[in-house]
């Protein structure tokens, strides 16, 4: 059985070579989303490590925010003089480094990145542990010099001599580049400006006697566990904020562990993709061999192989299958990851592919992926190989058996299908935007279970009616083609449903980004009053400098600033919530429109009072008047009263979690020295709102980071951010359909092959090779479309059902975007008339004789 085995997969390698790159695609985006992730991983652990001071003082703030206020938290530079006196100390030192700035050269061009990765500047301070060399010119003299790191002036074209302009939290200055710094290390990406160490803190702080950090060595012989003891102590731990250099480095890697998570999922999201898909076409492949291979199954049975044997013999050739497409899928794999290291090199992190990390859970997880896979999708054909009979030796008749199947399928699809449906149902009903995300996910995957259970039923009907016309369009032959679909409805729904998995996904995602865009379409139509937004390209604060220019430049009307701040509001109901809060001007109501369901502007705004989503304010038993004690950075306390409550559908932009805000006057008490987030800006009287935009862009030059932007640019940023995810959905797509084509050729092929002698026949008596060409041309174009139409039935109802959970969130709004469902399905005929290429073309070139007698 085993030598029976080896001929056979031999003997079949040809019409199993797309099942296998099918198995290929889904273990290389595996193996390379974990060899990237692990050689990332791996860089940046060492640079940390290696970069990291023995213990850094640092300022304590318990505040987490994903929005920044601007304003840099520091501690006194003098820490350093009273750290040094400890014992076990060897050297200290007060650092100054900000993220907080733009620089820009003599044009007003950005030199920062472009890819997210931060600009900072720090004092120039080399140690052992520096990242960098000094590698031409001379460290900075004074306020008017600086270095700038080699990756940054080569991508810029800057060079020794050269001026740039540093704008920064305290003001805006120039400094003359003296020097170029060369990474000795992984570079992150971030542009560097290294300033003299004497004046950074004046430069960058505001203040000679400030801080970001104190960096401290530990003396020959002490821990850094031990000193961070030591300095405690002298320091107290409420205060500051202590970290040895491993601690210092587990922070820097989770903050860069969310980069790599979001690469490593979407790769994963593509792995997944490709396993599905995958699927179906090993079980269709599988199982048409099967089919076609019945005499010679029924012959191993007649010479004594029991049924336990031909199964195992068929699950022989799919592990073999499998370590074939998993060997070639890790090696590929591998050459995709060695791709996404030089393709960061590209966006600034200069990582080297010679130190690609190929840890042991790579390999065990590829062959696990594409063995598993593999076995599992052959597992039911070889159930079916094993109840061939030996007498079908003596019949020309494939496995036999498609009735029962089907009404099984009806069985078990209908149930699937009553729970998936009453689980969407549901989704729709729940007022809860987590039980209802909850029964959305189960129904998504309960339904498209149903629907691949029961493809095979809506063949019938369905190809019916889309092959309808197929007769009277091309005769004969697009009956023929009709049938042939018809033929085999188990075959002709496993074909499909891998078109169908990657459509329904794009329907569905269609209409969710659909209906966000046009519900924040209207949410800004319905709340934005102001003529301009005034903003920083990546939302990051803008210097106070910028606000002044603003105010001062003609035709400026009314200006209202908004400024952010983390804060911890303790409820009513005991609960401690970390958030964000917004603060504006008195003059809210001109340029916005805030719905309030208690009190005004004037109360929400007013001196120590504070405003929040009535939603928010019932769930957690805040009424107006309610007292509120708010935690603000750097343990400033205090307690608001509750002066208003909105009804914002919670998509208003006017805060994060709880809508919380507040007067300017409560944030420049709390958190003082912050910067403004953005700008509201009206025209004057008599001056016009395309006056007024050329004089902003004219007073902005200077500031290529901020952004003029009106409801029109609202709005395409908004719908700009919601295509992001829209690519990804159709990059999938594009996998999905990559493998769905193969299917359809494998199946193609197959078929091709199992109706030699019939092909054979038709040219006998008359059928020409270009109507036999197109006869499968159409059957492939049938097989697609049906797949399609089942696909984007599926994803219009996910849509809807995705739009009711964020109806929750205030984005009712719902839309069908039919443009693109339009295009989807003319896309899946022309997918199918690519797929049919080659099959029709191999059968069209057969020999008729030769074809008539084939077995």
């Amino acid at each position: 059985m085993l030598k029976a085995t080896l001929r056979s997969f031999l003997a079949h390698k040809g019409r199993l070579l797309l099942s296998a790159l099918a198995v290929v695609l889904s273990v290389a985006f595996v193996a390379g989303s974990l060899i990237f992730s692990d050689t990332v991983t791996r860089t940046f652990d060492r640079l940390f490590a290696s970069t990291s001071a023995d213990v850094t003082v640092g300022p304590k703030d318990d505040l987490n925010s994903q929005i920044p206020s601007g304003a840099a938290e520091t501690v006194p530079a003098s820490l350093a003089t009273r750290i040094a006196g400890i014992d076990g100390v060897e050297s200290t030192h007060a650092d100054a480094s900000v993220e907080n700035i733009t620089v820009v050269d003599s044009e007003n061009e950005s030199v920062g990145p472009t890819t997210g990765a931060p600009t900072i500047a720090t004092d120039w301070y080399l140690t052992d542990r520096s990242p960098v060399k000094l590698t031409s010119g001379h460290a900075p003299e004074g306020a008017s010099e600086a270095l700038l790191d080699a990756d940054t002036a080569k991508s810029k074209d800057v060079g020794i001599g050269d001026t740039l302009t540093v704008l920064a939290q305290p003001g805006t200055f120039k400094v003359k580049i003296v020097g170029i710094a060369t990474f000795t290390t992984t570079n992150p990406g971030a542009a560097l400006v290294f300033l003299d160490s004497r004046t950074a803190p004046d430069q960058l702080l505001g203040s000679p006697e400030a801080a970001t950090s104190i960096s401290v060595d530990a003396a020959p012989g002490v821990t850094d566990a031990v000193l961070k003891q030591r300095i405690a102590a002298e320091l107290g731990t409420t205060t500051y904020d202590l970290k040895t250099a491993d601690e210092q480095a587990e922070d820097a890697a989770a903050q860069l562990g969310g980069f790599l998570d979001i690469i490593k999922y979407v790769m994963l999201g593509f792995a997944g993709i490709a396993v599905l898909v995958g699927v179906f076409l090993i079980v269709n492949t599988f199982s048409m061999l099967i089919a076609q291979r019945t005499r010679e199954l029924g012959l191993l049975r007649a010479l004594g192989a029991d049924r336990r044997q031909v199964r195992r013999s068929v699950l022989t050739e799919a592990l073999l299958l499998g370590l074939v497409g998993s060997t070639l899928g890790l090696a590929v794999g591998i050459g995709l990851a060695a791709g996404l290291i030089e393709l960061m090199g590209v966006f600034g992190m200069n990582l080297k592919s010679t130190e690609m990390v190929i840890g042991v859970a790579t390999p065990v997880s590829a062959y696990v992926v594409g063995v598993g896979v593999t076995f599992v999708a052959a597992y039911l054909p070889a159930r079916r190989a094993s109840g061939v009979s030996p007498m079908a030796a003596l019949a020309d008749a494939e496995v036999a058996g498609v009735g029962r199947p089907l009404r099984v399928r009806a069985i078990v699809g209908s149930v699937v299908g009553a729970a998936g449906a009453a689980a969407l149902a549901g989704c729709a009903a729940s007022s809860s935007t987590s039980s209802s995300a909850s029964l959305l996910g189960l129904g998504i995957v309960l339904t498209l279970i149903a629907t691949v259970i029961a493809g095979p039923l809506l063949v019938r009907p369905v190809i019916r009616v889309l092959g309808g016309a197929f007769p009277a369009l091309f005769g004969s032959v697009g009956r023929m083609s009709q049938r042939n679909a018809l033929r085999n409805p188990r075959r002709t729904g496993a074909t499909a449903a891998a078109l169908m998995v990657g459509l329904a996904l794009v329907g569905g995602m269609s209409v969710a980004s659909a209906s966000m865009s046009k519900s924040f379409d209207e949410q800004i139509d319905k709340t934005l009053g102001a003529d301009f937004v005034i903003q920083n390209s990546n939302f990051v604060p803008f210097s106070q400098e910028v606000t002044d220019k603003v105010r001062q430049t003609e035709g400026t009307g009314l200006v209202v600033r908004q400024r952010f701040s983390p804060v911890a509001v303790r409820l009513p109901d005991g609960k401690r919530i970390e958030t964000t809060a917004t603060a504006y001007d008195p003059q809210l109501d001109d340029v916005a429109r805030v719905t309030y369901t208690q009190g005004d502007s004037a109360a929400a705004l007013g001196d120590g009072k504070i405003a929040m989503d009535a939603d928010f304010a019932k769930d957690h038993d805040v009424t107006v008047g309610s007292t509120i004690p708010v935690e603000f950075p750097a343990g400033r306390n205090t307690e608001l009263t509750v002066g208003a409550l909105t009804d914002q559908d919670g998509s208003d932009g006017f805060g994060m979690t709880g809508g919380l805000f507040f007067g300017f006057a409560t944030i420049e008490k709390y958190v003082p020295g912050g910067q403004d987030s953005a700008l509201y800006v009206n025209a004057a009287s008599g001056t016009s709102a395309d006056t007024l935009r050329s004089n902003l862009d004219k007073t902005l030059e200077p500031y290529p980071q901020v952004q003029v932007r009106d409801l029109a640019d609202y709005k395409k940023l908004v719908h700009d951010q919601i295509a992001v995810l829209l690519y990804l959905v159709y990059a999938l797509l594009g996998l999905a359909i990559v493998i769905a084509v193969l299917g359809v050729v494998n199946t193609l092929a197959l078929s091709v092959v199992e109706r030699t002698r019939e092909i054979g026949l038709l040219r006998a008596i008359g059928l020409s090779r270009r109507q036999l060409r197109r006869m499968i041309r159409l059957e492939s174009v049938v097989i697609a479309v049906f797949g399609a139409v089942l696909g984007l039935a599926l994803g219009l109802i996910w849509g809807v059902c995705v739009q009711q959970v964020l109806a929750l969130q205030g984005m009712k709004a719902f839309a069908v975007p039919w443009t693109t469902i339009i295009a989807v399905v003319v896309g899946a005929a022309l997918v199918g008339i690519v797929a049919a290429l080659m099959p029709a073309l191999r059968a069209s070139r057969m020999n008729v004789l030769a074809a008539i007698a084939h077995e």
